[in-house]
This record gives C-alpha cells, structure tokens and sequence, in this order.
C-alpha cells in the first residue's frame, strides 16, 4: 500500500509509553495492526472540509470506529490505537488518508461520492529484529517547550513553540533516536524509539500548518514530513514506537511511522 500521510485525537499526547522487559529470547518484536488507504475526491465537499478544518480531520479519521468505545469514553483514539496521516495530490484533486488501528475499520459511513476509489484495507504482521533496516515517512509535530516565567504559579505549564527549520526538526527527531545499547528513555526525559539513523540522511520538509476554525481558532498545528531508513536497535521499543505513534498532535494527523 502506498505510504500516504495519515492521524487521530485529543487525548493523551505523551511521547510514546515505552514497555517494560526484553524483547524476547531472539531480540524480536511482532507489530500487528489494520491500515487503510482511503482514497477522496479533494473536490468533493466532505473532503474539502476535512482539508480545511483539522477537527473536521479528525472526525473524519474518528468516523471509521464507531460503537468499539462508551459515548463521552476517556481517549477513545489511544483506547482503539488510531494513527493517522494524509496527503494531498493537487493535480490529481485527491486526498489520500491512511488510518491505522489495532481494531478493524467500517466506512461505510462516508459518502460514496466522496470516494476515488474503494478503501483499501491493509492487516500489517511483521517481525522486526535487531539490525534490520526499514525505509520510513512520518509527519510530526515538532514543538519544544519554553518554561513558563519565573514568579509564575507553581503548576504553571510551559508554552510549546514550533520548529520552524528543517535542521532544527531533525534536531527534535535526533533526541528520540536511540543508539545501540542506549537506555529506551533519553536522559532528557524523552521516550525513544527503538532504531537509529545518519541524522545527515534524513529528508525534511516543512508542511503547511493544520488549523480549525471556531470554535478552535487557536489550533494552529506546525508540521513536517521526515523521510529516511532506520535501523532497529530495540525491536520492543520500535514495535511500541509504531503501535502508539511519536510527539504531540497525534489526534491531528501527526505522529505515524510507515515503514516498508
């Protein structure tokens, strides 16, 4: 299946939650889970409006797992695994949106006149080991966070700035590789993600920002797209990586690694 941009919710958007143990007796890790490539007509209303309004995204992204969790269910997106990512061929006017979850996929609920093409369903069931080398693309969210100022209250939070530049992105890339006999938790406090790669080798593009009208005129999601080959140092913690997505923004769009 082609490797489109795809995403998901406001729920919890901590770096990934690295598991506990060794990978197993071998170093091996099994990833499973439900991709679909949906394939829209940019120029029909329903996608039109997923492109202009990242909540609108999301719900589409949302749409396709209806009854699994409780109406109103604490972080229904992390609950069912749902990563998304997409991108947009403007010659061709489509939107091509890739869904991933652990639970299987029903959309028959978007219009059929919105759909270039049929849904394509994907079940992924590989095994990664240490010392395999996968090509990738993601798009992230590549925000630090400014401490708040002193004589701020006590549990103030910071504020999250964008990167802007593109070595600086693989600067926020670079702190979640994870070296050969590195900790699965960068001494920063950072979750990593199992592989490493030549920060020299790696695509970067900046993306246009993802935003949403009222009533969320203050979502404004910076955006990049990373392309490179990784290779697997912690199978446990790439499987995890993969599973659960990276940075913040995972509702919107950002986060997913497609490998092949």
């Amino acid at each position: 299946m082609g490797h489109h941009p795809v995403n998901t919710d406001t729920d919890t958007d901590t770096d990934t939650a690295v598991p506990n143990g060794p990978s197993g007796a071998d170093g091996a890790a099994r990833f499973v889970a439900a991709q679909t490539l949906l394939t829209l007509d940019a120029r029909h209303p329903f996608a039109g409006k997923s492109l202009i309004d990242a909540q609108d995204m999301h719900r589409t992204v949302m749409s396709g797992f209806p009854g699994w969790v409780d109406d109103g269910s604490q972080d229904p997106r992390a609950q069912m695994g749902i990563l998304s990512t997409w991108t947009v061929d403007l010659r061709q006017a489509r939107l091509n949106l890739v869904v991933q979850s652990s639970l299987p996929a029903d959309w028959s609920g978007i219009p059929r006149a919105a759909l270039a093409e049929r849904p394509e369903p994907l079940t992924i069931d590989r095994t990664f080991r240490v010392g395999d080398r996968v090509a990738f693309r993601t798009v992230v969210n590549p925000v630090r966070s400014i401490p708040p100022p002193p004589g701020s209250p006590r549990k103030a939070r910071g504020t999250r700035v964008p990167h802007t530049r593109p070595e600086h992105v693989k600067g926020w890339f670079a702190r979640r590789l994870q070296p050969s006999g590195e900790p699965a938790t960068a001494p920063d406090g950072v979750t990593r993600i199992g592989a490493d790669t030549d920060t020299d080798r790696l695509a970067v593009r900046m993306l246009p920002r993802a935003s949403s009208p009222a009533p969320h005129k203050g979502l404004r999601i910076a955006r990049a797209e990373i392309k490179g080959t990784l290779t697997v140092t912690d199978p446990k913690v790439f499987v995890a990586a993969l599973t659960q997505g990276i940075g913040h923004a995972r509702a919107y769009s950002c986060g997913l690694i497609l490998v092949r």
